[in-house]
């Protein structure tokens, strides 16, 4: 990924009270690009980057496979938040898919973030957290 900066400078422009750590995000996304058990994903309009989300997943016993946790997910504000949104977590479902989780959770949305599109994508409240069951029988479901 040669965008680190614009993945930086669109979270800033869309969450600014992360902007803070913006030097510390950016090292972070340029590790994150390299491990197989995260993944980067990107919305593109005329080139221009205009949402960003990361999956990070870790093994676990309880939920019966792997996790998917959706470290940030973010969309620029000039842009339709509930399309954008909606296209990166379409993705990132189909990617924890394929890479065998069972769950994918995240915070919850404190900023009103396109909740429509969590929704639409199977997320449920699950404490302090909102989180979407996947099983192989949904795959077949989410493409009706």
């Amino acid at each position: 990924i040669t965008d680190v900066e614009c993945i930086v400078a669109l979270v800033a422009a869309a969450a600014p009270a992360a902007s803070a750590a913006t030097t510390e995000g950016a090292d972070l996304l340029r590790q994150l690009v390299y491990l197989p058990q995260a993944s980067v994903l990107v919305v593109e309009s005329l080139r221009t980057m205009v949402g960003v989300a990361i999956l990070a997943l870790r093994p676990s016993v309880r939920a019966g496979g792997s996790v998917g946790t959706i470290d940030l997910l973010a969309v620029d504000e000039r842009h339709d938040a509930d399309r954008v949104a909606g296209l990166l977590l379409g993705e990132l479902l189909r990617s924890a898919r394929n890479k065998g989780c069972a769950v994918v959770e995240t915070a919850a949305p404190t900023d009103g973030a396109a909740p429509a599109a969590w929704e639409r994508h199977g997320f449920r409240p699950a404490g302090p957290r909102i989180e979407c069951q996947i099983r192989a029988d949904r795959a077949s479901a989410d493409k009706g």
